[in-house]
């Protein structure tokens, strides 16, 4: 799929806007990691009864009937509670990214610190067969269920893990008009998969299927795409589910110690992850952690 103009135009803005207001350590990875939405969690508006995420304990997507509501957070109950799902919905561009959504995503992504019950985020797509698109402590799942190129590919480079459907099309195809992928695409690429692969894609645009980026590393798993269109986000509910019942703490713990831990030497590294360890030991997790283990039941975790 050939880069639209609104892609472009939205990538440019997204970079115009991170000058400007950006601030701090890796404030690409920040803006990417803003997920979705604006502050107005209640959902206003009418509901669809044709959501795509129906089901039992899945969540089903809302549809407001504000066409400006580019973003959109789903906060899961039940079971699923720590959940978030987060949706971009703006498909007259084809979910390009404006300074609109640059403005919701830094609001969302602190909203999101701030609340200690949230223990994952799957950003996905409203969108049928289009993802546009972190660093949020706790883990962030990308669901591609479309078409993820150049900064929606680099947005889903900045999240965790990446979940894509077979029929998802991923590629940083800025070459194609003459620049560079220049909201951390050159950087996050080669961390992922090697460097030399990442050179072949990037210089050479290419698009791959989920698939094929499945093979190179580039996601975590490709599921066969299904005819509701959305077997990326139902994967990652999945996996957001195996997350959910851990230790919130030791989550966030371990993603520290992983992201910080990889720029770095062996030695400086382990250092690294003694100091995230500390951080686990005086917990109230932890001590429900080792009770649980010697009863023989289920943890109940609090994030304490």
């Amino acid at each position: 799929m050939v880069l639209s103009m609104a892609v472009l135009v939205g990538h440019r803005a997204l970079l115009q806007a991170f000058r400007v207001k950006a601030t701090g350590h890796d404030s690409v990875c920040r803006l990417a990691a803003a997920f979705s939405c604006s502050r107005q969690y209640a959902f206003p508006g009418k509901v669809s009864p044709s959501s795509r995420l129906n089901g039992p304990g899945a969540g089903t997507r809302h549809y407001s009937s504000d066409p400006k509501e580019d973003l959109r957070v789903r906060y899961l109950d039940g079971e699923d509670a720590g959940i978030v799902v987060v949706g971009i919905n703006r498909p007259k561009a084809k979910n390009a990214i404006s300074k609109n959504l640059v403005k919701m995503m830094i609001e969302a992504v602190e909203d999101i610190k701030k609340n200690n019950k949230v223990r994952s985020v799957i950003l996905c797509s409203l969108v049928p067969g289009i993802f546009c698109a972190g660093n949020l402590p706790v883990p962030t799942i990308a669901a591609i269920d479309g078409a993820a190129l150049g900064g929606g590919l680099e947005m889903a480079l900045a999240c965790d893990i990446r979940i894509a459907s077979n029929t998802a099309k991923m590629g940083l195809v800025e070459t194609k008009l003459a620049i560079i992928p220049g909201a951390g695409g050159t950087q996050r690429l080669p961390r992922v998969i090697s460097v030399s692969l990442a050179k072949e894609l990037i210089f050479a645009a290419r698009v791959v299927d989920g698939a094929e980026a499945c093979r190179l590393g580039l996601a975590n798993h490709s599921v066969e795409q299904n005819n509701s269109g959305d077997a990326a986000y139902l994967r990652a509910l999945e996996l957001a589910r195996e997350i959910n019942p851990q230790g919130p703490i030791a989550i966030r713990m371990a993603k520290l110690a992983i992201n910080q831990g990889i720029e770095v030497d062996l030695s400086t590294g382990l250092a690294i992850e003694e100091a995230c360890y500390a951080q686990v030991i005086p917990t109230k997790d932890r001590l429900e952690g080792l009770a649980a283990f010697k009863e023989k039941r289920r943890p109940q975790f609090k994030g304490e």
